[in-house]
């Protein structure tokens, strides 16, 4: 268990009356004199287009990161960073297709496109729907997993790093998302500075102090087995990430489900004009490519350190008290070999990512409580500032069942030895695969019916539900030849989760054709959207910005597949 020093809290100190002074400065600067629910829910026209690609960052690299995927990095390697790269690209559609009608239709939440495309009862299903993902996957995951981390650098109680995560977050949320998207450009600076800091310290201990450049290459050939991009059918870890699918599959599905049909990150740039909102997701993008320097570098570097037994790190720490190692502990480790101060920084970069997610979670869900759901279903007439108040009240009732939940089965979920990423992206594929074909369907093709969106949305999950369950009911060592079935640890052979939602996002589309199809035959007319093929234009600017990025991609993919 590691400790922090009397500075390292000075440091910590610092850095939260720094946030809260500008966010302080932020509210009242930026405060209307008239309570607004739109500038409340977006910063409606005032997020910068860097606000908006470092809110996008800091509200996306949390625990879940920082936590998880380097644990993922610690036990899987460089093959997670797919989930990074890949979201490079998936911002680059989402900014070139997604966002153009999104705000030609003034789209200001997920369910009022659904609404406006739709109807009313596609819409609400939905809202509840969200609501309960958010909240006992996303919002608690990061709470559990980011106060996981926090106690085990500080050494303070897991309970009480739970209930001081919580209130911190509350605490930036109430000022609304002017105060998040602002104040997180602090954090992203340094959750970024931090996570170097580490890949640092680490990289020079591998290298004996030679520098970075000697301590990667040790890297490279002291853990080969980690810097593999895609695995093949016999890797021990196949389950995780099925060979090919992470390019061609379901990591598709998963990534523009997340990015461009996700109230949590599109409400960044929902507030603002397109060249803006394009420019923030485009420097998103850029971001997101250097992520797995700070994210999953240090996990494969604690591997090494540990496994050739190089010291700082004691091997016995990374263990569950059964004597299996914890991915989840790999991080907090790495960061207790920080010298006196730095090791302060870095917890503070920590907490600001947890926090700045938690924040921006908790907006997106008052904001669907209260427009989708509270102002249609029980006080149509509510004025500005009864919205407002009642988005508040929703921050902090949605983090209070976080907190409880958290409590309870926190550990039973995402506890010692298991991979808390890996269990945000499962859970969360029992519903992407149907909302992101309801979503596509929707923007452009105009035949799709509400009754098809119904299909995506309920039997979606149905089917997703069905296929996690079919290897109790069936033997599925039959597909192993084709690549669609894997031996789990207890030796059952299941179809890998990125696959389950290939399989599910295909039924989805085929269902939602045959059911508009038929609709359409008995004349049912849908309502389609405002669509112009000028919307999807780009600056030239923006293009070379792309194919920059693009390129990049292509070369990182090249060298280490």
């Amino acid at each position: 268990m590691s400790s922090l020093h009397k500075y390292d809290y000075i440091v910590f100190f610092v850095y939260f009356v720094i946030v809260s002074s500008y966010g302080f400065w932020i509210y009242y600067k930026k405060k209307t004199a008239s309570a607004d629910s739109k500038d409340y829910f977006l910063a409606e026209g005032s997020l910068t287009w860097w606000a908006i690609g470092a809110s996008l960052i800091a509200s996306n690299i949390s625990a879940e990161q920082m936590i998880g995927m380097s644990g993922s990095g610690f036990k899987l390697g460089l093959a997670i960073s797919a989930y990074e790269w890949m979201a490079s690209a998936t911002l680059i559609i989402v900014a070139v297709f997604f966002m153009p009608v999104y705000l030609k239709n003034k789209i200001f939440t997920m369910p009022q496109f659904l609404s406006q495309r739709y109807n009313e009862k596609v819409a609400m299903i939905m809202a509840v729907f969200w609501l309960m993902l958010y909240i006992v996957v996303n919002l608690m995951s990061i709470l559990y997993l980011g106060a996981l981390a926090i106690s085990g650098i500080s050494g303070l109680d897991l309970t009480a790093c739970i209930l001081a995560l919580a209130i911190f977050a509350i605490f930036i949320t109430l000022g609304g998302m002017k105060v998040i998207g602002y104040t997180d450009v602090i954090q992203v600076f340094f959750l970024v500075l931090g996570g170097l800091v580490a890949t640092y310290i680490a990289l020079n201990l591998i290298s004996g102090g030679e520098g970075l450049v000697k301590g990667f290459g040790l890297l490279r050939t002291g853990a080969s087995e980690h810097f593999h991009l895609i695995f093949k059918k016999d890797n021990p870890n196949y389950m995780d990430l099925p060979g090919l699918s992470v390019l061609i599959g379901g990591m598709w599905i998963a990534n523009l489900s997340y990015w461009g049909c996700n109230q949590y990150i599109t409400q960044r740039a929902l507030g603002a004009s397109l060249p803006v909102a394009r420019s923030g997701l485009l420097f998103a993008a850029f971001l997101k490519m250097l992520m797995p320097v700070i994210v999953v570098i240090p996990g494969i570097a604690v591997y090494l350190i540990v496994k050739d037994n190089m010291g700082g790190i004691n091997g016995s720490n990374l263990l569950t008290s059964s004597g299996v190692q914890d991915p989840n502990k790999a991080y907090p480790a790495l960061l207790g070999l920080l010298p006196v101060g730095l090791k302060g920084l870095s917890f503070a970069a920590l907490t600001a990512a947890i926090v700045a997610s938690l924040a921006g979670k908790a907006n997106s869900i008052a904001t669907i409580f209260t427009l989708d759901i509270y102002k249609k279903a029980f006080e149509p007439n509510a004025g500005e500032r009864k919205m407002v108040n009642v988005g508040k009240i929703t921050v902090v009732v949605s983090m209070l069942i976080a907190v409880v939940l958290s409590l309870i089965v926190g550990d039973a979920l995402m506890g010692e030895g298991k991979q808390g990423f890996q269990y945000i992206q499962e859970y969360t594929g029992f519903v992407s695969p149907g909302i992101f074909a309801m979503f596509i369907l929707g923007f452009f093709w105009k035949k799709t019916t509400s009754n098809a969106a119904l299909f995506a949305t309920i039997g979606g999950f149905i089917v997703s539900v069905i296929l996690k369950f079919l290897p109790g009911w069936v033997d599925l060592s039959g597909l192993y030849e084709y690549g669609w079935a894997v031996a789990n640890s207890s030796g059952v052979f299941e179809i890998p989760f990125m696959d389950r939602m290939l399989i599910v996002f295909a039924v989805c589309i085929l269902g939602m054709y045959l059911i508009s199809i038929y609709e359409n035959k008995k004349g049912i007319v849908p309502k389609g959207l405002e669509i112009d093929a000028k919307m999807f234009k780009v600056s030239t600017s923006f293009a070379i910005g792309a194919l920059i990025i693009v390129s990049l991609l292509v070369a990182l993919y090249s060298a280490f597949w």
